[in-house]
């Protein structure tokens, strides 16, 4: 059993992660750190946790743990994994992992000379509505995929709310943004080569609240907009010569709709419906890494994929400033 610390009491953690490590086969909680201690230990009493510190230091420094689950806000991001992989820890680290891709680097360092598995915390990955699209492409379903779009909104105008706090890491891209392009990436193999955009931002909280997204991966467009301060909507389509894939509430199934494939052939005489109860894909994602973790060999999101992704994000920011296409 892999045992996990928790690095923070924050919302993700608490709600969803947690419970799937909780709930998992071959890992568990054993410790909740906060800044806080009496935040750390009502956590840790909520689900039966035996260790509860009051620093995230003395947490890593105990022997008590493995790996570290970090839910922090997105500017700790780096700082906090690179010291959890020094103390010899495992690390799963919300996305995104960090706000610029070069950043990424000293984690890739502090990973090889700590010999430890650090991976950003892409569920989406797991879920086996995404294997399936992946599949369904890779068999030719669709024939030859032309173009991509996708859409991830919410609404959200809360001061406190560290999504719209830029001192925090807080904007659409680096919370929403990156769920267009990792599914993308992840369903077709490919990366992309240049990107055109337009990013609003909002006048009070300084943080980019729209984007439209226009990346160009050669074989393929991808175009998609999130924003958060719209109403909510999620979705992926995957179009090609021989049909379509509409893949419904694509990141989060249990507030978007029920998690569904549905794939429609050339001319609309023939479709098919995938559907997935209860994917469970926080619970697939820590399984997986505690496998990893174990030294089997398993699929993971790894950091140089990471900074392939946050390189798209990157080229969106610098393509929003300008008219015209930014090399990725």
């Amino acid at each position: 059993m892999l045992r996990f610390g928790i690095l923070s009491t924050a919302k993700i953690g608490r709600e969803l992660v947690v419970p799937a490590i909780q709930d998992a086969e071959n890992c568990v909680v054993t410790a909740v750190a906060s800044r806080d201690l009496s935040k750390a230990r009502a956590m840790a009493d909520r689900f039966s946790v035996p260790h509860a510190f009051g620093s995230y230091e003395e947490m890593l420094a105990s022997d008590t743990i493995d790996a570290v689950y970090i839910p922090l806000p997105t500017s700790q991001h780096i700082e906090w994994s690179i010291k959890a992989a020094d103390a010899g820890k495992h690390v799963l680290c919300e996305k995104p992992i960090s706000l610029h891709a070069s950043q990424i680097e000293s984690l890739i360092a502090a990973r090889d000379r700590n010999k430890v598995i650090v991976s950003e915390a892409y569920m989406v990955t797991y879920s086996p509505v995404w294997r399936k699209v992946r599949s369904l492409l890779a068999e030719g379903a669709i024939g030859k995929l032309r173009y991509v779009q996708g859409a991830f909104t919410y609404f959200n105008r809360d001061t406190s709310n560290m999504r719209n706090i830029p001192e925090l890491g807080g904007g659409g891209l680096p919370d929403i943004g990156v769920y267009p392009t990792i599914s993308t990436r992840f369903v077709t193999g490919k990366e992309p080569v240049r990107v055109q955009a337009n990013t609003d931002r909002d006048p009070d909280f300084g943080t980019d609240i729209y984007s439209s997204v226009r990346a160009d991966f050669g074989d393929f467009e991808l175009a998609f907009y999130i924003s958060t301060q719209l109403a909510a909507r999620q979705v992926m389509v995957f179009h090609g010569d021989k049909g379509f894939i509409e893949v419904k509430s694509p990141f989060n199934a249990d507030r978007y709709g029920a998690e569904e494939i549905e794939l429609t052939n050339q001319n609309h005489s023939q479709s098919q419906h995938f559907r997935f109860q209860d994917a469970r894909q926080y619970k697939l994602q820590v399984e997986a890494f505690a496998r990893a973790a174990a030294g089997e060999t398993e699929e993971i999101v790894t950091l140089e994929s990471s900074v392939n992704n946050q390189k798209l994000i990157d080229a969106i920011y610098r393509a929003s400033e300008k008219d015209g296409w930014e090399t990725v």
